[in-house]
């Protein structure tokens, strides 16, 4: 049998085929160019561990000012809202009424003085007894007393401020008649703040006085107040199952007030040098946590062992070291080995050319 062209050609073919297969399975795939991801350098940080509150600002010091006599309100030495030294006069009362009684009290002790020294001088020549000696000295005794209590009450007509402070709004009137304990003023120090809150018991253990805080308000929602804890109320409320703390802090431009209904952020330990990395970095894979890293142009998936959060951070406790770069944009398009080149931040990259 002869060979015809068509099957000459088909041998060939064969030939050929058999030829290529072997190269051609011998031949990687051509590898896809590297992903373009964003990526973040792993820092070192100072953290706080802080549980939060709500509380109440006191003033450092507060009174409401009253009367401990009767008396007509003769001068109010003081203007509503004005600040005051400690020792300065307040309310003035009518003094006419007592000033009458210390002097009669007064000019009694003088007339007993002279009785008990005639005693005296009989006393010496035994011209009389000493009983009746012993029964003078007592009424001199009690003119004294007496004299000294109505020079206690006309002292009393003045009251002045027990400490230095702001006066707050008055609540009467000169040539008004007030008895003991009515309301006049109150009186405020407001040099530092009381800040009164409660935390759960929970943190007891970890409570301590000279803790530092920080506070916040609605009055300055923008701007941040520094305390610190001075005393820890010994007991806890069995109703919250809380406990009260009381902590101090400083008012130097007065914008703080007494009654503001605070926010508390306390610090309970301070980790110095802690790893963290960007929050949008952790992927989380079932019950376990993962970072991308870039090692070599390749996205290396390591697992981490996370710590505190942060808005924007966490703390990574295990898995990796200050500096490496974890991928923090496109960890859905990646996987791990992959091959990967990291974009600049946008504030590095050259700005477009002009056109035209």
């Amino acid at each position: 049998m002869h060979d015809t062209p068509k099957s000459a050609a088909r041998i060939a073919a064969f030939v050929l085929l058999g030829w290529l297969v072997p190269v051609l399975a011998q031949q990687k795939p051509p590898e896809p160019p590297p992903m373009p991801i964003k990526a973040a350098p792993v820092t070192r940080a100072t953290l706080n561990v802080e549980v939060t509150a709500v509380g109440t600002l006191r003033a450092d010091e507060t009174v409401m000012v009253r009367p401990e006599i009767a008396g007509r309100v003769a001068t109010l030495h003081f203007k509503e809202g004005q600040a005051v030294g400690e020792g300065d006069a307040l309310v003035t009362f009518d003094q006419g009424e007592y000033q009458a009684q210390l002097a009669g009290s007064t000019a009694q002790v003088g007339l007993e003085e002279t009785s008990y020294r005639r005693l005296q001088d009989l006393q010496r020549k035994n011209l009389t007894s000493p009983q009746i000696l012993d029964e003078a000295k007592a009424k001199l005794d009690a003119a004294r007393a007496a004299q000294a209590l109505d020079r206690v009450r006309l002292d009393k007509t003045v009251i002045r401020a027990p400490f230095a402070g702001m006066v707050g709004l008055r609540l009467v009137s000169p040539g008004a008649y007030v008895k003991p304990g009515d309301d006049i003023t109150n009186l405020e120090s407001l040099g530092a703040m009381k800040l009164d809150f409660r935390v759960p018991e929970t943190y007891l253990a970890r409570l301590a006085a000279g803790q530092t805080l920080t506070v916040r308000v609605d009055a300055y929602p923008d701007q941040r107040f520094e305390g610190a804890i001075y005393a820890i109320d010994p007991a806890l409320d069995q109703e919250t199952r809380t406990v009260l703390l009381r902590a101090r802090v400083p008012n130097k431009a007065n914008k703080l007030r007494p009654g503001l209904f605070a926010r508390v952020s306390l610090i309970l330990e301070r980790r110095e040098n802690a790893l963290v990395a960007p929050e949008q970095a952790i992927v989380p894979v079932g019950q376990k946590t993962f970072v991308y890293r870039v090692v070599d142009g390749k996205a290396v998936m390591t697992p981490v062992k996370l710590g505190l959060r942060r808005p924007g951070q966490v703390e990574i406790l295990d898995g990796l070291n200050a500096g490496d770069q974890v991928v923090t944009d496109g960890q859905l398009k990646i996987r791990d080995g992959a091959a990967v080149t990291v974009l600049p931040p946008p504030e590095t990259q050259p700005p477009p050319a002009n056109k035209g």
